[in-house]
């Protein structure tokens, strides 16, 4: 049961930063350049690797529980 919550508290975490990478795709054409710079593309690639430890450490105790 915790390596089910593990898993999917780290795949909801993936599903949210790539989420956060899409949606400014609706912006104009204009602005997207800023915010698909290589600089926020490689700061978002670290974010894929370490957030879901960070989140991990934060949801601790729920994931342990096992809802209860």
């Amino acid at each position: 049961m915790l390596a089910i919550r593990m898993a999917a508290t780290v795949l909801a975490t993936w599903l949210a930063l790539i989420v956060s990478l899409i949606a400014p795709s609706l912006l104009p054409q204009r602005w997207q350049w800023y915010i698909y710079s290589p600089a926020s593309v490689g700061l978002w690639m670290l974010t894929m690797v370490v957030a879901p430890f960070v989140v991990c450490i934060f949801a601790w105790r729920w994931i342990k529980s096992g809802g209860k």
